[in-house]
């Protein structure tokens, strides 16, 4: 099933199942109001809305309405926690050669991964705003999974079992500002700004044969201005799988239903995929040239991050947003968040 979460002036949205070929949704109303409501009662909500879903997928649900992506938030929009890794090993060993660094050969066994802001998701058609175009601002686009519970030293294998939902990410990094922070040795922080996700997410059934052993073996498609930049496969060089993540962040504490783990940046070795975030491009650039030609986003730029399955249709519908430099005040504005309820 394909689940989304539509706007309506509160924090969380309103839970809605959407049909498999994101025509028509019906929202949960009767069986849950929020995507983290049944999260935290999987095993009896999950059945009631799998049945609606078939109901809608067959044209027999009878308050069904044509679904618009523009009206949802993040499925989850705030979260117990955003965890992200980085699995494409490719991504990291450019990045690092652009600098001059070797991959450290322990990255090959021991995943890296940085915990996120969770608090404040941004929907697949919010704006990206940022402060200054100086920022270096930036694209990621990823694949993340949303868990149900999975206690403290879970196994990778029994780790993918905890996996509930499957969708797309926009990691925006501000690559101008992470040099500094991370050379304070303490992580990012200012550098990775609220993160998107596609429309809906999707149970790991709906992938059918593209879900294996917790890689999705599917291209991921990405548009800068509306130019396609990146065409990337995102299974066969996914070196660590979900599984793998999820156990590496389980390894010294519980993982509480709710929890999104991301998988970083899909990158190929065959650099005539493209690539799916601008710091790689860049990369190249140094490493072929000597220095980078291509610029960071700016103001007015747009990006679409999207999924297709073999049938050719969208899986997770389109992430596509617009860059708008702007001072904090009005970000908020254009967010929405000066309208949000007082807990």
């Amino acid at each position: 099933m394909k689940l989304a979460s539509y706007k309506d002036g509160s924090r969380d949205g309103q839970l809605v199942v959407v049909s498999r070929d994101l025509s028509a949704a019906h929202y949960a109303t009767g069986i849950a109001t929020r995507l983290q409501q049944v999260l935290d009662d999987w095993n009896f909500v999950a059945p009631q809305l799998e049945a609606l879903s078939q109901m809608l997928n067959h044209g027999k649900a009878r308050h069904a309405f044509a679904f618009d992506p523009s009206q949802c938030m993040a499925p989850l929009p705030r979260a117990y926690q955003w965890a992200d890794g980085s699995a494409y090993l490719n991504h990291v060993a450019l990045v690092r050669k652009a600098r001059g660094a070797e991959m450290p050969p322990e990255f090959r066994i021991d995943p890296l991964m940085y915990q996120g802001a969770s608090d404040d998701m941004l929907g697949a058609h919010d704006d990206i705003c940022v402060p200054s175009e100086k920022m270096g601002i930036d694209f990621e686009a990823e694949i993340a999974v949303i868990t149900g519970d999975i206690p403290m030293g879970t196994s990778p294998e029994q780790a993918l079992e905890g996996i509930r939902l499957v969708t797309l990410a926009n990691d925006i990094s501000l690559r101008n500002l992470a040099g500094a922070e991370l050379a304070k040795g303490f992580g990012f922080l200012q550098s990775k700004p609220a993160t998107a996700f596609s429309p809906v997410a999707v149970t790991p059934d709906e992938l059918s044969a593209a879900w294996v052993d917790g890689r999705v073996h599917l291209d991921m498609a990405c548009e800068w201005n509306g130019k396609r930049v990146g065409l990337c496969e995102a299974g066969p060089e996914m070196h660590f799988h979900f599984g793998q993540l999820i156990a590496h962040l389980c390894k010294t504490r519980n993982v509480r239903a709710g929890s999104i783990i991301g998988s970083g940046t899909v990158s190929n070795a065959d650099s005539a995929r493209g690539y799916c975030c601008i710091a790689e491009k860049r990369a190249l650039e140094v490493i072929d040239h000597g220095e980078p030609k291509t610029e960071f986003m700016q103001h007015g730029d747009t990006v679409r991050i999207e999924m297709k399955g073999r049938d050719g249709l969208s899986l997770f519908g389109a992430i596509h947003q617009s860059v708008i430099v702007t001072n904090a005040q009005e970000a908020n504005q254009r967010k929405g968040s000066h309208t949000l309820p007082q807990d």
